[in-house]
């Protein structure tokens, strides 16, 4: 199953592909150069494919918990001063993806939409320090009545050219549900009240859309 992001350059993919591979077989008559033309147009095809994959997760809903809102590995786990929305401290949870992991972002909780922005800015590496500040995100706000207010942001990589966002101010949404993606490499940072109790450590690896990184 892919998601609806990559249908245009699935199909626009595809075509150049078979186009190529038609081409090889016609105009190469070296037979290793043919077919390791033909094996490497096979091969981008496989990594466009994996990367739009959008895999069916089983979430147990709980307004007591937050789950991953994206597959990758836990980068950072600190207090912090939130600039943008809360202007106070928070907890904050980075997750980096890698080119190789699904980059589906689901709501990582049942709520309110109080605020959705987009900001357009640089392509760091998503593990740089500046990255959640100067490169091109979004960030969103949900609410509800266990949690109060979290945010998360989409943040792309030196890869990542485009960030979809679903969510819109005023929207009821849906614990693992689609939140939007972001097209190759990124991150997504939660910012958390402080009394929030953590679920993951460092270096842990997260499944989006059904492990929980904390609660209540």
């Amino acid at each position: 199953m892919f998601h609806k992001e990559g249908f245009k350059i699935i199909t626009i993919t595809s075509l150049i592909i078979v186009a190529g591979i038609l081409l090889a077989d016609a105009f190469i008559s070296i037979a290793w150069l043919q077919k390791s033309i033909q094996f490497g147009l096979i091969l981008l095809y496989v990594i466009v494919l994996q990367f739009f994959r959008n895999p069916k997760r089983n979430t147990l809903i709980n307004d007591g918990q937050i789950i991953a809102p994206v597959d990758g590995k836990v980068v950072v786990i600190e207090e912090v001063f939130e600039p943008e929305y809360f202007k106070d401290k928070r907890l904050q949870v980075s997750i980096f993806m890698s080119p190789l992991n699904v980059h589906v972002t689901r709501y990582a909780l049942s709520g309110t939409v109080k605020y959705s922005k987009y900001h357009p800015g640089k392509y760091l590496v998503a593990w740089h320090p500046k990255a959640s500040t100067e490169n091109e995100r979004t960030t969103i706000v949900l609410e509800n009545k266990t949690f109060g207010q979290i945010l998360y942001r989409q943040i792309a990589g030196a890869l990542a050219k485009r960030i979809v966002n679903y969510a819109t101010e005023g929207q009821e949404v849906v614990q693992g549900t689609d939140a939007g993606f972001i097209k190759f490499g990124s991150r997504v940072d939660l910012f958390l009240p402080l009394n929030t109790k953590i679920d993951v450590k460092i270096g842990d690896k997260v499944k989006g859309g059904e492990q929980i990184v904390a609660h209540k």
